[in-house]
Parts: structure tokens; sequence; C-alpha cells
């Protein structure tokens, strides 16, 4: 029988062998996880040179800035994949006059949002720096660097919003030249910024933006040459009630989401910085090691997400339910693999950021490394179902569920901290994954049984 090719320039028809979804679904996650491993140097690239360059202060004071951060960034992170969701289902639907704006709703909220955002932070960030407790010698360091990263959020939005659309049809490809070239930029800014202009951590924040308005500027003329879908009429730049509340129903919620369980990293956040700078500097190093397990689970989520939403479009319901159970194994594999390399070669992750690190913090980031990485798989679970839900368009659940994360990170942080120290606050990463998926299991069941009787969800 005839198929529907996904992730292609455009929707045709075959009679040719496609393989199973799962082929489909690394097909166009390799550039991805290709994508993951730059972005894994991109996150790393500032915490690294400053750990080599300036000291366990300076890197110290990068760490407290994550958590705030992942705040800020994270929603509009998760703004920008819900607003390409949509792109996404009416790409599956043929709809070209919808596909088009989609991506002038989607463009209006991330500029919108960009500004509203930059404005709140810079306001209050040093009230929230002294709100978290964060230790007298490292505020002025972490303070300067998040003036640099929240002063070019346009850039950062932008960035995310556009490689999420491109995504949306098929490619993604492009969004992983962009982030190459991010990269790259970042690390030479970095260099340049920190030892010959001086501008200490201030200098690590300016090149990471520095190199998103670069990508940026590289996305725009890469649509304007080769995605015609993309190409607009004066006609097309009208906002519409009901295209605001469509993007608005699916993208704000997958923003609050993040949001949601970024608060619950800022409680842990605020319980490690009672413990001091060693304790901080440790979680640091095993947060910067996390993302290298977890950035391939995002990216085929990312995946998983684009390929739902698509095949929702295009009404292919068992490819859909096929390509979830696939990338369920795929994502698991990963997340047991990494878990024992991250045990077996601990001196070598820790000495990535801080050649120099006291006994007493490689010790501890040994724990953290045990204790969360026993429990990759819960997040591996999490990463794929949510990502199934989201495709679906369906914002409330993920919402829910990262209440969920955020009760029982926040909870076990604090509670742990009380009992246990910095193995309590290391713990509670893992309960978050716990309280998430606990959410999103019943959801995840409801709709595949849907899907398989033929239903529209």
């Amino acid at each position: 029988m005839p198929y529907l090719k996904i992730f292609s320039s455009g929707y045709k028809r075959t009679t040719d062998w496609i393989p199973p979804a799962a082929i489909r679904i690394l097909r166009f996650t390799l550039p991805l996880l290709i994508g993951s491993f730059f972005q894994l140097a991109y996150n790393f690239a500032d915490s690294m040179i400053v750990g080599h360059t300036l000291g366990e202060e300076a890197f110290a004071s990068v760490g407290t800035a994550g958590s705030l951060i992942f705040l800020i960034v994270g929603f509009a992170q998760g703004l920008t994949s819900g607003l390409a969701i949509v792109t996404a289902q009416r790409f599956g639907a043929k709809d070209t006059v919808g596909l088009r704006h989609s991506f002038v709703h989607g463009v209006f909220y991330s500029i919108l949002v960009s500004l509203v955002l930059t404005v709140l932070s810079l306001i209050f960030l040093r009230p929230i720096l002294e709100l978290l407790q964060t230790p007298v010698n490292l505020i002025e360091h972490s303070y300067a660097f998040m003036v640099a990263i929240f002063g070019g959020m346009v850039f950062t939005i932008l960035y995310n919003y556009l490689s999420a659309a491109i995504r949306s049809l098929g490619d993604s490809t492009t969004p992983l030249l962009a982030l190459i070239m991010a990269c790259i930029i970042n690390i030479i800014l970095d260099f340049f910024f920190i030892l010959n202009v001086g501008w200490g951590v201030f200098g690590a924040g300016f090149a990471t933006v520095t190199a998103q308005a670069v990508s940026v500027l590289y996305l725009l003329f890469h649509i304007k040459r080769k995605i015609p879908q993309f190409h607009l009429t004066k006609s097309d730049w009208k906002l519409d009630k009901d295209n605001l509340k469509k993007h608005a129903q699916v993208g704000f919620p997958m923003g609050f989401q993040a949001s949601i369980i970024a608060i619950g990293a800022l409680t842990l956040q605020a319980m490690l910085n009672q413990l001091g700078t060693q304790a901080i500097a440790a979680q640091a190093i095993a947060s910067k090691t996390d993302q290298l397990a977890m950035l391939p689970m995002i990216n085929l989520g990312l995946a998983v997400s684009t390929f739902t939403a698509q095949n929702y479009g295009a009404k292919e319901y068992n490819r859909i339910l096929e390509g979830l159970k696939q990338a369920l194994w795929i994502d698991i594999a990963w997340s047991i693999v990494y878990a024992i390399l991250l045990v077996i070669f601990h001196s070598f992750f820790s000495s990535l950021f801080l050649p120099d690190a006291s006994l007493e913090v490689r010790s501890l980031a040994l724990s953290y490394f045990i204790i969360n990485g026993s429990c990759y798989w819960i997040l591996a679970i999490l990463f794929i179902i949510r990502s199934f839900v989201q495709g679906l368009g369906k914002g409330f659940i993920p919402t829910l569920a990262g209440f969920g994360e955020l009760i029982m990170r926040a909870g076990v942080a604090i509670i742990g901290l009380q009992l246990f120290g910095f193995y309590g606050v290391a713990a509670a990463n893992p309960a978050a994954w716990i309280g998430s998926i606990l959410v999103l299991i019943p959801s995840t069941i409801i709709l595949s049984r849907k899907l398989k009787k033929g239903e529209t969800v």
C-alpha cells in the first residue's frame, strides 16, 4: 500500500518500501544527535574556559547562574517548541496558507516574549540572586554573566524559534549547521573576551549571545534562499485572533512547564548555596555532565514531537504509536550505557571543568553521578512520552507533569538537605523525574488507546 513520506521537502505518495518508524526517526534525529554534541560543547565552553582560566570561584558563579538562566531561557525554549508544533501539524496536513500564518505568529510571540523577559530579568536579577542565598564571593560574577545572557535574550529566543520552525518541516540539518557555527564562534569569542579583552565571566556570556545573533542571521538567510513555505507577502503579516489563541494554547503551556521545572531547580540551587562553594562547584560539574546524558534524549524527544505532530496532521495514527515504542527503546538503551560510562570515567568528567578540583569536590561530584545516573532510564522515558503528548498538541498534561516535577524536586531538596546534606539534595532530580512520569504515563496510555482505535485526540 502507498505510504506517506515524512521528513522530506514535501509530501508525496510512493509505493517504495519505507523503513520502520525507528529508522525514519533516527534519520531525522541523527543531525540532532550530532548537534547535541556541538550543543554540549556550546554549553560547556563558557564553564570550561572560565574554570580553566579564572578559577574555582568564577566557575562556581557560572554554576549558580545556571538554574536562573534555565528559568528564563527554559521558558523561551518551551514556548518556541510549542509554537513549532502547530507548524508541524499544518505541514503534515499540507495546509500551505496555515503554515505561513503559523510562522508569522511564531515570530510575533518570539519577539514579544523576548522583550518582556529581557526587561523583567534585568530588573529583578540581583534581588533574585540575593533571595537564592548566593554566596557573597560569587554574586558579582554571577550577576555579570547573567546581564550579558539576558541582555541578548532576543537572539536566544529567535535562534530557538527559527531552528524549531525549520525542524517542523522535517529539516534537522540546517539547525545543526547553525549550531556548529554558533559553537565555533562562541569558543573563539570566549577566549577573546576573557583573555584578550579581560571581561571575565561577562565576556563568556557576551560571547554566547553574539554567537546566537550570527546564527539567527544565518537561519534567516537560509529561509530566504531555501524555504518557500516561509516566504511571506505583505498580506501574510497580519495577526488574527484564532491563530493567536491556537499558538498560545500550545506554546505557553510548554513554556510554563519548563519554568515550573526551573523553579524546582532554583529551589535545589538555593539548598546547595547553603552548603558552600565546594558543593556548588561539585553540582556545577555534575549538572554539566548531566547535559551530555540529556541532550541526545532531548533531541530524540524533539524528533518524536515533530514525528507525532506531522503524522497526526496526516492522520497516520499507527505510525505514531510505532515511533513512540521504538523511540522509547532507543532512549532507554542510551541512558543505561551513558550512566555506566559516567561512573567509570567520573574523574575524566570532573577534570574537564576543574583540572585542579579538590578531593572533596571530586567526591561530591561522584556521589551525584551515582545517584542521578542510576535513574537516567526514568528520565529517558520522561522525555519521550512528554514529547509524544506535546506532539499531539496537548499542552496542559505536560504542564501538570511539570507541577509534579516541581513538588518532588523542591520537597526532596528541602527535606534532603536537613537529613542527608549534599546527598539528599542530589536525590532531588530523580525524585522529580518520578513525579513527572506518574502524571504522564496514564495520559500516554489513554491517548495511545484512542490513536489505536483511529480516534482523534
